[in-house]
């Protein structure tokens, strides 16, 4: 069965006392050329500094954990968000990450205590080398995106988000490897059959296409990842689950170029003083470029999904 309203309750409820809920910034729409009012939610100020900490949270106390811990492959921000938990509910944890993880990612990892193995060029890479250690040493996968306590968790942010904005008519969602967007869909997805229509578009930069993919094709399909986003947003592979939800519950996948993530960064930090990686600044991306044009009057929420961004990356915004 896919995720629901009632899974993502039950999720808000194990996790609330773990999370921070985080805030919503109403706008005026014509700050991104749109002449309706905007919804920012700022989910960037979550533990570990992106979306995913509500997953690895619902993960790690909704089923029994071994004595050898837990163990993911991540970008990074799963992987910090998995090292997070397991450090605040007293459990060890070994993450993998590949070569192209960011240097804040890496260093916010070993800050949160668990265990971390660099190796492979690409996401894959890690994820191989995980399974091998899982199968070694007995310890639990935490999948980023692609099992249900890492969709239901996300969905959260839905939930939040439907008391802080009401009045939402569609919202904008960064995709990785979908768990987020899933989550977020799920949620609206069971509201919709009750008279309460979000619709939920997926943003996608044009070289890191997963979702998209799998949509023109009709099924899951494995696709090159070359992005400035791919340490955030580089899954070769949405998975069955993922593509099983979005089938029916994303309204479409917008795509967004390099160069529309680089000014979608920059204008965060320039207008709102936002330091968001570029992952994080796909979402509005989509809205500042016009990969998606909202109708006139429509009331637009933009997921800002990450922040995990290094010195660096944070002075040339600032250029």
């Amino acid at each position: 069965m896919l995720p629901d309203q009632a899974d993502i309750r039950a999720a808000h409820d194990r996790i609330r006392a773990h999370i921070r809920r985080t805030p919503v910034l109403d706008l005026d729409g014509a700050e991104f050329g749109h002449d309706g009012r905007v919804s920012l939610k700022l989910e960037f100020l979550q533990h570990a500094g992106s979306f995913k900490s509500r997953g690895a949270f619902n993960a790690l106390t909704s089923q029994p954990i071994p004595a050898a811990g837990v163990t993911a492959a991540s970008g990074g921000n799963h992987g910090a968000a998995v090292a997070f938990a397991a450090r605040e509910l007293g459990m060890p944890a070994c993450i993998f990450v590949p070569e192209i993880a960011s240097a804040a990612k890496i260093d916010l990892i070993r800050r949160c205590g668990a265990q971390i193995v660099i190796g492979g060029q690409r996401y894959a890479d890690a994820q191989a080398a995980c399974d091998l250690h899982a199968a070694g040493s007995g310890a639990l996968v935490i999948h980023p995106f692609c099992a249900e306590a890492t969709i239901a968790g996300p969905g959260t942010v839905a939930l939040e988000w439907d008391e802080q904005a009401p009045d939402l008519d569609t919202v904008l969602v960064a995709v990785g490897g979908g768990g987020l967007v899933s989550g977020l869909a799920s949620w609206w997805r069971d509201a919709s059959g009750r008279g309460r229509a979000v619709k939920v578009v997926g943003v996608e930069p044009e070289g890191s296409r997963a979702l998209h993919a799998a949509l023109a094709a009709g099924g899951t399909v494995d696709v090159e990842v070359n992005s400035v986003a791919a340490d955030s947003l580089g899954a070769r592979n949405v998975g069955d689950l993922v593509y099983a939800i979005c089938r029916e519950a994303v309204d479409h996948v917008a795509l967004v170029t390099d160069e529309a993530i680089r000014d979608a960064q920059r204008r965060l930090w320039r207008d709102l003083r936002i330091a968001a990686e570029p992952g994080g600044a796909a979402a509005l991306a989509a809205l500042l470029s016009g990969a998606y044009r909202p109708a006139p009057g429509e009331r637009v929420g933009v997921l800002l999904c990450g922040a995990n961004i290094d010195g660096r990356g944070l002075a040339e915004l600032a250029v």
